[in-house]
């Protein structure tokens, strides 16, 4: 019965989409459908996207050649409400027997309904109607194209066009464009009215974009009007208009002189207009006016300062120290007047989130040729409450809710530092831990953090010629506590943090960890197998077969766990205590691997680290598609602790390492390196790539990298193919619950396209892997011993889904395993390349 339901839907899809692929149904008699476009630049095929984009009429969009949405549109009906009316009028009777068991209205509206007409708006809406070929923008695409060369230097080009008209209602236009000879720059000369504008454009002269032998280009023409008019009203052209500018060109010339012409100043003087040479303005002083409500035009000032020319008011008692707010600001009496000194002084005091709306007004005399700058700052209010929620998901946390609520403190030593309390929470459901409940909600955590910040580094001695204030520097100190559950096994997490933050350059930002310390305690190790009942029955299983101490159980056989039995059993089993057990058997392996778990997910951890992290993007705004960015960080761990432990002669323990106040403290040192570019390839195309190395060195007091630092492979924005920490390390097959290593290469790659509306596709290859290495590990399969080890690279590609909310995009991808390392190698490609072996991943956001 399924199979047949099966078949019958399937014959019902399929006799849909065919009727369906009618790509003229609806185009008129007469009309003609536009099947493609090409384009000939000197009798040769062009298909660049700036060249395409002249065209008004494009043909209808498709996937694979499979035109979807103009086949959807077909579908749709029109005029559904005529048709749900006709179908009543011609049977009568059938409309009677309807509106005895509703009402009449009810059958009325019926008409309405998603099945007679909502379906068929969505077709239409989300659906591509026909183009049909219009000549009038046939004409106009051509003007534009002319236009196009024109502006690259192509003043005589010719354009001609042909429509090619086919049988079935189709057809497809030709267009064709001769460039001709284009022009190039000769001699570059200037005309500048006003003296002093003269002597500033020559100071800058070397640094302009049109130079004697380029060919033509608009853009190039463009660019240098904007550079002079940023250069101008940055050396105290406070009135300097764009429009002033102007070039004079030779278009019938192959080799044209170009003169650049700056006008005098064009000022208003009633209804008429007049000329005046452009003057330079300097500062004459600077007034910052601090109030708690937004008025420029009446200042109450109750209480003022003065510090190095900077004159400070304020209508109340002035709540900061004039040093604070003055390092904020770029504005200096006596300097020119520069717009971008106006707008670094704007994001300045932004930055120090302790006023609403800066703003800056100028005020001129027009005997001296000065400003007066007045800078009107509204204080925020000194304490905030804010709390917040949100749905979390992560490479272990399936789904999430999260929660935090903190409280602010503005201003709280008067220099603009901000003291926030906090108190966050989240309980979220994972499939990859113990679930003996099988509870929804299986992680837990509940935290409080402390966060002071400095709108300044926060050091002993003077930082102003390394990281100036133009680099907005600013510290953090941050103390926090969190205690999680996962099922049962509590564990708390103390941390502190000193780090310091400075942009040196635009889209270029760098921190600096003083002191990163972090503590792992796991207070309640002894559940961990009724926790984690999993591994518990696993190793119950081993025990029935190798346990020969009695004490171990109970009197059902089974291993008992208040007791230690399990614990006894599996120290046992390492230590070869059991004959029958082959060290270089599977079941051994196995068991190594439950004590792996067990010590990863149990052990505490001291982390003492001072690390740098450096990132830099090309991302010019939100919407920019085509950018690359680059992220490098370095750490190192341990070296304080080890000289405090050294100069305290604490003494080894057993294993050859050394505490600090009782605690076991781990020493390395980590880079990781990720690097990610991505190409607008137009119409909603975009290729994107990433790659990503990180390796991390224990030494001295360690033999290997804590968990908390350690690499994991797979993932929804790791390698797809393979789910959250079950790649590797190496070829070794992801033996553990939690496979993790201490080096890992990544590579990712991905094209992006749009189906139609806001839900887009992906194809994508994931390539990569960890390793151990120079650790304390010895299976040799796990082992990066050099260029070698680059064949235990996994491959995983697949098809991906998402849906733009605007605010967020939700993401489906589909990731099959194609090279698996794991695998024997007659049996490492393509052997798993089937809907059943496929691993789907859940995310938000894209994944690089």
């Amino acid at each position: 019965m399924n199979n047949s339901t099966a078949k019958i839907s399937l014959f019902i899809l399929i006799a849909t989409l065919i009727s369906a692929c009618n790509v003229v149904k609806k185009v008129p008699d007469s009309k003609y459908l536009l099947t493609k476009n090409e384009i000939f630049i000197n009798d040769k095929k062009n298909s660049q996207e700036d060249v395409l984009a002249q065209i008004i009429q494009q043909p209808n969009t498709s996937i694979l050649g499979y035109k979807l949405r103009l086949n959807m549109y077909n579908l749709a009906k029109n005029n559904t409400d005529s048709i749900f009316r006709a179908k009543y009028t011609a049977n009568p009777e059938k409309y009677k027997r309807k509106i005895k068991w509703l009402s009449k209205k009810q059958v009325d509206r019926l008409g309405k309904s998603f099945w007679y007409s909502g379906w068929h708006n969505f077709l239409r809406k989300t659906g591509e109607p026909p183009v049909i070929i219009d000549t009038s923008k046939t004409r106009r695409s051509i003007k534009r194209l002319k236009a196009f060369y024109f502006n690259q230097g192509y003043f005589d080009a010719k354009t001609t066009f042909d429509i090619n008209y086919e049988e079935n209602k189709r057809g497809n236009i030709i267009y064709k464009l001769t460039t001709g000879e284009p022009t190039f720059l000769d001699s570059i000369s200037h005309e500048i009215e006003t003296p002093a504008l003269d002597s500033l454009y020559l100071r800058s002269r070397r640094r302009s974009i049109i130079k004697q032998g380029q060919q033509y280009k608009v853009e190039n023409f463009d660019a240098e009007r904007n550079r002079i008019t940023t250069y101008f009203r940055n050396h105290g052209i406070y009135y300097f208009q764009q429009q002033s500018i102007y070039f004079d060109i030779d278009t019938t010339s192959k080799k044209s002189p170009v003169k650049i012409n700056i006008t005098n100043q064009v000022a208003r003087d009633g209804d008429s207009t007049t000329t005046k040479p452009y003057d330079i303005y300097r500062i004459s002083e600077v007034n910052i006016f601090t109030s708690d409500s937004i008025s420029k035009n009446k200042v109450k000032v109750a209480d003022s300062a003065k510090y190095k020319n900077f004159n400070i008011y304020s209508s109340d008692k002035l709540r900061y120290r004039p040093k604070a707010i003055a390092n904020a600001v770029f504005i200096y009496k006596d300097s020119v007047y520069s717009d971008s000194k106006r707008a670094l002084t704007l994001r300045s005091l932004n930055n120090l989130r302790i006023f609403n709306y800066p703003n800056i007004y100028y005020v001129e005399d027009t005997v001296a040729k000065t400003l007066k700058a007045n800078i009107y700052l509204v204080s925020k209010e000194k304490f905030s409450f804010k709390a917040n929620a949100d749905f979390t998901h992560s490479n272990i946390q399936d789904f999430g809710v999260s929660g935090s609520t903190s409280v602010s403190i503005r201003n709280l030593f008067r220099g603009a530092e901000i003291l926030e309390l906090g108190l966050r929470g989240n309980i979220g459901s994972s499939k990859d831990l113990a679930n003996p409940d099988n509870q929804f909600f299986n992680i837990s955590e509940i935290g409080a953090d402390m966060r002071l910040s400095f709108p300044r580094l926060f050091l002993p001695f003077g930082t102003e010629k390394i990281v100036p204030k133009t680099m907005f520097p600013n510290s953090l100190l941050s103390v926090g506590f969190a205690k999680q559950r996962n099922i049962g096994l509590d564990k708390e997490n103390f941390t502190t943090i000193i780090n310091y933050n400075w942009i040196p350059n635009k889209n270029t930002s760098a921190r600096f960890d003083l002191v990163n310390i972090q503590y792992v305690k796991n207070i309640n190790t002894k559940n961990y197998f009724n926790v984690y009942r999993s591994s518990y029955n696993k190793l119950n299983d081993f025990a029935a077969t190798y346990n020969t101490n009695p004490d171990n159980v109970d009197q059902f056989g089974n291993l008992t766990i208040e007791e230690g039995g399990a614990d006894s059993f599996l120290e046992s089993a390492l230590d070869n205590q059991f004959p029958l057990l082959d060290p270089s058997g599977s079941d051994f392996r196995n068991i190594k691997s439950i004590k792996e778990r067990k010590d990863r997910l149990t052990e505490n951890n001291l982390i003492f680290a001072s690390n740098f992290s450096y990132s830099k993007d090309s991302k010019t705004d939100f919407f920019d598609k085509e950018f690359y960015s680059i992220r490098a960080k370095i750490e190192s761990a341990g070296n304080v602790l080890s000289l405090a432990a050294n100069l305290s002669n604490q003494p080894r323990s057993d294993d050859g390492t050394k505490t600090v106040f009782g605690l076991q403290y781990s020493q390395y040192i980590k880079t990781e390196f990720d690097y990610i570019k991505h190409w607008d390839l137009g119409n909603y195309n975009i290729f994107a790539v990433r790659s990503f190395f990180g390796i991390a060195i224990p030494y001295g007091n360690s033999k290997s990298i804590p968990f908390s630092r350690s690499y994991f492979a797979g993932g929804s924005n790791d390698n797809r193919a393979w789910q959250s920490y079950s790649l590797g390390p190496g070829r070794s097959g992801g033996l553990n619950d939690f496979n993790e290593a201490n080096m890992k290469i990544g590579l990712n790659a991905e094209f992006r396209y749009r189906y139609f509306g806001s839900f887009y596709g992906a194809l994508f290859a994931d390539c990569g892997n960890i390793w151990n290495v120079l650790d304390n590990e010895t299976d040799e399969s796990k082992i990066f011993s050099g260029f070698a080890s680059l064949k235990d690279l996994a491959l995983g590609t697949g098809i991906g889904f998402r849906y733009d909310f605007k605010f967020f995009v939700a993401r489906l991808d589909f990731g099959f395993k194609t090279y698996n390392p794991a695998k024997p190698e007659n049996e490492r490609w393509f052997k798993e390349l089937i809907f059943s072996k496929s691993v789907l991943n859940i995310g938000i956001n894209y994944p690089f």
